[in-house]
């Protein structure tokens, strides 16, 4: 019954502060996330206790009804029919910049084959399971990170120092995206991109949108038949995924907000039930795995920067798309504001896209390091 209740405790504590409009919350909020704090909160409540429940049956759960649960209802928030609207030259930055994330690291790791940091570090010490979910944090957000990090096993200590190091990196990224996005057009200039177009308004949706209870129990159902037809964790995240796509653009009354927000409260449950299993003190900070972690980064800019060039597409799309990647739902409009508002809706489009996509560029980076790197 304790992890129920830490569990409990946990998301209802972190869900409304989050929520809470105090000039101090939002500066602590803005550096140690909610998804960040419904980890730590029940690792210190266990410790206080004096308790492990890293064996707990929650986790079972966790794995079998909330991961999946938090997939399907994030998936069920994206419509396809209008990515049309942005156009397909945005849409290729987007995916050059998502493609890097998922393959670079890869890449890097094999050019410094035989260094101590791959050796030691990323073999050995098996650090490079904390790549995979870098990727689906950069590319899908929390739901894909969680998803990623129990496919591939990543150890509890090693998830800490990722999602502490990638937590300010984001920060900070966030902010130079802010003040790059402005130089946009002094950029085009230099690059001799002409493009000045603006993308088409998205469509609104038709109708009423369902009642969440009759979301919800469509969402639910599908969690429980998954599991019970098929066998494969991977499996059933792939075919949910799916599932979460049909719901959204079969059903033209399908209530994407409150899928998004049910997603949101659904990943929370998750990382919560994830911070019973972690301990403090077998938690480290590897220097070079930063140094990594920067020239990726940089290197991931740089690159979708080149194809706006080779496309000849505004340039304030690659740090709209790289915070759509990056940053997410949040920030990914906040800094397109910065540039032109009514590219805002196309920046959540873009970041909801991200989300729908992370896992599976995540489980390309978890094949190709499997057979190239370890």
């Amino acid at each position: 019954m304790t992890p129920w209740l830490i569990t409990g405790f946990t998301v209802v504590l972190t869900y409304f502060l989050d929520r809470w409009d105090t000039p101090w919350l939002r500066k602590l909020f803005a550096w140690v996330p909610a998804i960040l704090l419904a980890y730590l909160l029940p690792a210190g409540l266990s410790a206080l206790l004096g308790a492990d429940f890293s064996d707990h049956a929650i986790h079972g759960y966790s794995r079998s009804y909330f991961i999946p649960l938090a997939i399907v209802a994030v998936m069920s928030s994206l419509s396809v029919g209008q990515l049309g609207s942005i156009g397909w030259k945005p849409l290729a930055v987007f995916v050059a910049g998502s493609w890097w994330i998922a393959v670079f690291p890869v890449v890097l790791a094999m050019a410094l084959a035989g260094t101590h940091f791959v050796t030691e570090t990323l073999v050995e010490a098996a650090y490079w399971k904390g790549i995979p979910p870098i990727v689906g944090s950069w590319i899908g957000g929390s739901t894909s990170q969680l998803v990623l990090k129990e496919v591939v096993d990543c150890p509890e200590h090693i998830f800490l120092s990722i999602l502490v190091i990638d937590n300010i990196l984001v920060n900070i990224w966030t902010i130079l995206m802010f003040q790059g996005i402005k130089r946009s057009d002094r950029l085009n200039a230099r690059l001799g991109i002409t493009d000045d177009a603006m993308p088409a308004p998205l469509p609104p949706r038709d109708g009423v949108p369902l009642h969440p209870l009759v979301c919800l129990g469509l969402l639910l159902f599908s969690v429980l038949a998954i599991d019970y037809l098929v066998d494969a964790f991977v499996a059933r995240i792939l075919v949910l995924s799916a599932v979460g796509l049909l719901l959204s653009n079969l059903l033209r009354t399908w209530n994407q907000t409150f899928a998004l927000r049910l997603g949101a409260v659904m990943i929370l449950v998750v990382m919560a039930v994830l911070g019973l299993r972690l301990r403090f003190d077998l938690v480290r900070f590897e220097g070079e795995l930063l140094a990594f972690l920067l020239v990726w980064l940089i290197s991931h800019f740089a690159f979708m920067l080149l194809v706006a060039r080779a496309l000849n597409v505004n340039a304030a799309w690659v740090p709209i798309a790289s915070m759509a990647n990056v940053g997410g739902i949040a920030t990914a409009p906040a800094v397109t504001a910065a540039y032109e508002k009514r590219w805002m809706p196309h920046a959540v489009l873009l970041a909801i896209l991200s989300m729908a996509t992370g896992t599976v560029w995540g489980l390309l980076t978890i094949y190709l390091f499997e057979w190239w790197v370890v």
